[in-house]
C-alpha cells in the first residue's frame, strides 16, 4: 500500500490537531493501568498531537513514536523533555524493548497483512508478559478517509489476529462518535 500522506504536511497535521483537540484515550489508559504498572515502559504507537502521550507519562515511562515528520517536530517542541521515535508501525524498527505498547485509532490504518506483521512485531519487543493496548473502529470492510486508509474490525476478526501472539485479556465495544462504533483491546505476550 502506498504510505499515506494526509499526516506528512504541516497543514493536516495542524488541521488534526484543531480536530482533535478536545480528544483523548483517557478512558482506555485507566482500563491499561490495571494490567500494566506504574513506571512500566510503554511505546506509544502513533503519538500525533501528544494529547494521550502526555496522559501516560504521568505514570509510565513512555516513549512516543510517529511515522509523520511533521508530528515529530510538533511533538518534540511541545514535549522538549519525551523521547519520540520516527517509527513504521509495522516494521517498528527499534532496538528497544518494552512492557507494553499503547495506540488509539493507529493499528486500523494498517491492511491486514501489515496488522498482522505489526502484531508480530510488537510480540518481539515486548518482555515476557508484555502487555498491549490498542483502539479500532468497529465494522466491516475498509474504505479511503481524507486520503487514509480505515481498516474497520470485528471482535472476531481481531481475536483470530491477536490470540496467537496475545493472552486477550480484554475485547470490548465502547462509544466514540455512536454506539459501539469502537473497540479496545488488552492483552498479555504470549
Amino acid at each position: 500500500m502506498e504510505e499515506d500522506r494526509y499526516y506528512h504536511s504541516p497543514e493536516s497535521v495542524n488541521e488534526y490537531i484543531e480536530l482533535a483537540k478536545e480528544v483523548s484515550g483517557q478512558q482506555h489508559i485507566l482500563k491499561l493501568k490495571k494490567y500494566l504498572a506504574p513506571n512500566s515502559t510503554l511505546l506509544e504507537l502513533g503519538s500525533g498531537p501528544g494529547t494521550d502521550w502526555r496522559i501516560l507519562a504521568q505514570d509510565y515511562s513512555v516513549v512516543g513514536s510517529d511515522n509523520s515528520e511533521a508530528f515529530l517536530e510538533h511533538l518534540r517542541n511541545q514535549n522538549p523533555e519525551g523521547e519520540f521515535l520516527a517509527l513504521d508501525a509495522v516494521s517498528l524498527e527499534t532496538e528497544q524493548n518494552f512492557d507494553g505498547i499503547y495506540s488509539n485509532k493507529v493499528l486500523h490504518h494498517l491492511q491486514t497483512e501489515a496488522l498482522t506483521n505489526s502484531i508480530k512485531r510488537q510480540h518481539e519487543i515486548l518482555n515476557p508478559q508484555g502487555i498491549i493496548c490498542h483502539s479500532f473502529w468497529q465494522g466491516e470492510g475498509s474504505e479511503v478517509f481524507k486520503g487514509l486508509f480505515v481498516n474497520y474490525h470485528s471482535k472476531a476478526s481481531l481475536h483470530d489476529l491477536f490470540d496467537p501472539y496475545f493472552e486477550i485479556l480484554m475485547l470490548e465495544a465502547y462509544r466514540e462518535f455512536e454506539e459501539d462504533d469502537s473497540l479496545l483491546l488488552v492483552g498479555r505476550r504470549r
